[in-house]
């Protein structure tokens, strides 16, 4: 059977997982073959051999669960990076991190070099995107699974970007005593425990998913320990129904200002915090 014939047969398994079921279907072919988008299409009529692999991949996709783990690589800020089970998948919005984080850097002093703190790295994302595009720029990045941090170190490694970026197993600041952080940066952990979970996204690690019964408990946590540190800047990914909460919350500090952003779809997603120094 060719490759076009092979896409055309089992698009319809994927039709009720995904909006681009095809699309899908060529990605784990392009997977299995190791080749890129080009080549499958000027080669849709040579015969497809490897069907019986394709066909459990397939399978399993059908369960729902995540293309991304099962191809071991995600799209993030026009990069690609490394993913596996275990470890939270990156998402566009928080591309949007990113660019809240370079906007603030932008307004630092140009002549010394910027010290950052990323709590919950995951995957390395939100570290390996600032030391690439920022050229001066001393990276902590702090998780508690083992795992992840491994996988960040790779990515790191793969974006070549290691000797910024220092790893370190640490629950939020408890493994941390530097005194020269100018910025503290973290996509963490925001969901309501009984929040009922997608299908898709139940395959992914828990306690990167959930925090705490409200879900708003580590991100004020955070908050707290970012302030005690004395550290000038304070930028999180939150939930979309988060933002009156924690602007309640911000009344108790000495806080020179704090802004809120959308993502895509124009719910509340993250904020930014200078605190008075």
């Amino acid at each position: 059977m060719t490759i076009k014939d092979t896409i055309r047969k089992y698009t319809n398994d994927l039709k009720f997982v995904t909006h681009i079921p095809a699309k899908e279907v060529e990605m784990l072919m392009m997977y299995l073959l190791e080749k890129n988008t080009i080549w499958l299409h000027l080669n849709y009529n040579k015969e497809f051999e490897q069907e019986k692999e394709l066909g459990k991949l397939i399978k399993k996709r059908a369960t729902n669960y995540p293309m991304e783990y099962i191809i071991n690589k995600a799209s993030f800020y026009g990069e690609v990076f490394i993913v596996q089970e275990g470890v939270l998948i990156p998402r566009p919005e928080t591309e949007l991190l990113i660019d809240s984080a370079l906007e603030i850097i932008k307004t630092m002093d140009n002549n010394k070099r910027i010290n950052v703190l990323e709590i919950g790295t995951g995957s390395g994302i939100i570290s390996v995107m600032l030391a690439l595009l920022i050229e001066d720029i001393k990276i902590i990045a702090v998780d508690i699974n083992e795992k992840a941090l491994e996988l960040a170190k790779k990515n790191a490694v793969k974006h070549g970007v290691e000797d910024k970026i220092e790893f370190r197993l640490s629950n939020l600041y408890e493994n941390i005593n530097e005194t020269n952080i100018d910025l503290t940066i973290s996509n963490p952990p925001y969901i309501a425990n009984d929040y009922k979970l997608p299908d898709n996204v139940k395959f992914e690690p828990s306690n990167a998913l959930f925090g705490g019964r409200v879900g708003d408990e580590l991100l004020k946590d955070i908050i707290d320990q970012t302030n005690e540190r004395n550290i000038e800047y304070l930028l999180c990914e939150m939930g979309y129904d988060q933002k009156n909460p924690l602007t309640n919350y911000l009344q108790n500090f000495d806080i020179k200002s704090f802004s809120f952003y959308q993502d895509y779809e124009k719910f509340d997603r993250g904020f930014t915090i200078q605190f008075k120094k």
